[in-house]
């Protein structure tokens, strides 16, 4: 699908367009077209796509080292986070696309592959719409990183930093100065300025960079590389989320030559520009038909959009769902934007097994309300329990757990420093 071209404006035009701007600090603007995503929801969409066709996907498992025949890697040695249970999984090639955790990979295989990342990390703000007035989302360049302000249903996100981190990995944490930094860039455009009570909520990811061993992490390299240091193994690091299919072309690229030149076995080429994700299919049929499925279901158009937006042609799944179940179309309780059949089906399709499973990334109600959530909390486990067979007791200690870890965000988000921050981040490690 095309978007309209690029095209210039003028500061009088800008100001039509984002008023909340001071033109002062401006001396005109490219207005341009873009997509969005949801990153959470991509990957489980993914990983739903790759079931789709034969993929075995296992969350909440953890390699803990290669299974070798001499040279060459035939497997991986692995935990089930949930149970304890030792696992073998044993395979032809075995692709490590591991992130920011390449090193430690890496040194499963004695250190072989000459592939070094250094993780750099980016925090974001959500504050709601009506604090910045402005059709449009736009970008802008600091000293160090990039502006920018996304349109983000009824909330902006703000971002973002890019600063090095070699603390905790699983968790990386907002630090009081990164939210400053990002409020005082921001308030530098805007004629009314933000402050920390307009922030709703606070999140942060970390690039996996291919590093130079002394640059700052905003000159270093986006791209990525594939090397097959053994036998049998083929590792990927560094890129962006932009080009993953990029990446996971020229991955199984590698991984298919291995099984040409070791198991003269011939594999075809890479189709993954020409397959489409779970849910593309009947979007813009489904998108058409918004307010008959509106009519339907008895739910408000708006709520077909929410929807729509979420799981695409999926759609029919949770419609079919609110038929059976119509108590499932109510809002959820503190956080109205979201109905409780997207929590069931976070469960019985998407693989939830947590509360934080769902409040942070099957639905991303954690950064957009004022209270991370919390308010929430108890209905959406009352609706996990229903579908996990939790007893009233584990019910409790995933609310509470839920509630130590919003307490230890918040808390990180006021330290100064970042090693301040991670010390309290990590206080609530994540549930088993």
């Amino acid at each position: 699908m095309g978007v309209p071209r690029n095209r210039h404006l003028l500061k009088r035009q800008v100001a039509r367009i984002a008023p909340e701007f001071r033109s002062d600090q401006i001396a005109g603007a490219i207005k341009y077209y873009d997509c969005q995503v949801d990153d959470a929801r991509l990957v489980v969409t993914v990983a739903r796509t790759a079931a789709d066709y034969g993929a075995h996907v296992a969350p909440r498992v953890k390699v803990t080292g290669f299974l070798r025949e001499g040279e060459r890697v035939v497997g991986v040695t692995a935990v089930d986070l949930e149970t304890g249970r030792a696992l073998e999984v044993r395979a032809r090639v075995v692709v490590n696309a591991a992130g920011v955790w390449t090193d430690e990979i890496q040194e499963m295989v004695g250190g072989r592959g000459a592939l070094h990342v250094q993780a750099s990390k980016g925090i974001h703000l959500v504050v709601p719409r009506d604090r910045i007035r402005s059709e449009a989302g736009f970008i802008t360049r600091t000293e160090t990183s990039v502006l920018f302000v996304l349109p983000w249903g009824r909330h902006w996100i703000i971002g973002t930093t890019d600063t090095p981190w070699d603390l905790d990995k699983a968790h990386p944490a907002a630090s009081r100065r990164d939210i400053d930094y990002v409020l005082e860039h921001v308030n530098t455009i805007l004629r009314e300025p933000l402050d920390h009570d307009d922030v709703v909520g606070v999140y942060a990811g970390l690039r996996p960079l291919l590093t130079g061993e002394s640059e700052p992490t905003s000159k270093i390299s986006r791209e990525h590389t594939v090397v097959t240091p053994v036998p049998g193994l083929v590792m990927i690091a560094g890129g962006k989320l932009t080009t993953y299919r990029v990446m996971g072309r020229d991955a199984v690229d590698a991984a298919a030559h291995s099984l040409k030149t070791t198991c003269n076995m011939t594999v075809r080429g890479s189709i993954t520009d020409r397959v489409p994700l779970a849910g593309a299919d009947g979007f813009e049929a489904r998108s058409n038909q918004r307010v008959l499925l509106a009519r339907r279901s008895g739910l408000h158009v708006a709520r077909i959009d929410h929807l729509l937006g979420r799981f695409g042609g999926m759609v029919d799944d949770l419609l079919a769902l609110v038929a059976e179940r119509p108590e499932l179309a109510q809002p959820l309780e503190g956080a109205d934007d979201y109905l409780a059949a997207e929590v069931v089906y976070a469960v019985t399709h998407e693989a939830a097994r947590h509360l934080d499973d769902v409040l942070t990334r099957r639905t991303r109600i954690s950064i957009e309300t004022f209270d991370r959530g919390v308010a929430a909390a108890p209905a959406v486990a009352r609706l996990m329990a229903d579908e996990l067979g939790w007893d009233p007791a584990r019910l409790a200690d995933e609310v509470d757990h839920y509630l130590r870890r919003v307490e230890a965000e918040r808390l990180s988000q006021t330290q100064l420093t970042d090693q301040e921050a991670d010390e309290a981040r990590v206080q609530a490690p994540d549930i088993v």
